[in-house]
């Protein structure tokens, strides 16, 4: 039975207030490998609300992306239950419930910023005056205009990733799933696309799921948090972050912030007393 902590800060949280998008019970995955058996996630509860902002956090290998990949419908599940928006999660892919963003951009180089934002679009069949019209507006929520006409290699990591975010965008989902996507960026950068990321969660509403190695990174930015255990993957705690929505980067430094950092600190260390 997984365990909800709540920092106590006196202000109201930015939890998702809405019906549950995603609803997982009693699930496990177990690859099967030449040398043997990989029981990757175990027994993994978990219930997110509409509009929330959950990261998932936990050692290399606890199975924080290989979890995503199942809400995506991109690994299957050995038993357990999950649905997505109240489907299976290969129905909710079908109709294009979710955006994806990945650690790296993924961009084209021979296309523009533009056409890149666009691919999903064409192949979707948009009609071309919507793929532009899309385009333009996915890329003023993430402060790129005027570079339309760019090819990747001309914008820093942190634009092609914003890039990325847009294009994961453009197809208008209900929930955006992120893995690790300013991992590679260095910290200035990291902290500038953070403020930026939660200024478009504002602006959207969407239900955002996040991977993290960092635990300032999911208080800074999260609703919730979730804290896995070692491989096999579990959820130790969920623990609400009681932070006032509009925050800024000089929140890491109060009490309220430290408090919460501190208790999923606790949780990863505690992680590892399990002997499976």
């Amino acid at each position: 039975m997984q365990q909800t902590q709540t920092a106590h800060s006196g202000v109201i949280p930015m939890s998702g207030t809405g019906k549950p998008v995603i609803e997982i019970e009693k699930l496990n995955l177990i690859f099967e490998t030449p040398d043997a058996p990989v029981h990757a996630l175990c027994d993994v509860d978990l219930t997110i609300n509409e509009g929330d902002f959950v990261s998932f956090i936990g050692p290399s290998g606890c199975g924080k992306t290989t979890l995503m990949r199942v809400i995506a419908d991109l690994e299957t599940p050995t038993d357990g239950h999950i649905s997505v928006n109240g489907m299976t999660p290969q129905q909710a892919r079908e109709n294009r419930a979710y955006g994806y963003v990945f650690q790296a951009p993924a961009l084209y180089p021979w296309r523009t910023v533009q056409k890149n934002i666009q691919l999903p679009l064409e192949i979707m069949g948009i009609s071309k005056q919507e793929q532009l019209e899309r385009a333009k507006k996915n890329l003023a929520l993430v402060n790129l205009e005027g570079f339309e006409k760019k090819f990747p290699w001309q914008l820093s990591g942190g634009m092609q990733q914003r890039v990325s975010i847009a294009r994961a965008l453009s197809v208008e989902p209900d929930l955006l799933l992120m893995d690790e996507p300013f991992g590679a960026l260095d910290e200035i950068t990291r902290d500038h696309l953070n403020e930026q990321l939660l200024s478009l969660w504002d602006k959207t509403g969407k239900t955002v799921i996040f991977v993290t190695h960092s635990i300032p990174e999911s208080v800074f930015l999260s609703s919730k948090i979730v804290v896995m255990s070692p491989r096999p993957g579990k959820i130790i705690d969920v623990i609400d972050c009681n932070l006032p929505r509009d925050r800024k980067l000089d929140i890491r430094e109060t009490p309220e912030f430290l408090e919460i950092a501190h208790r999923v600190r606790e949780g990863l260390r505690a992680g590892h007393s399990y002997d499976d």
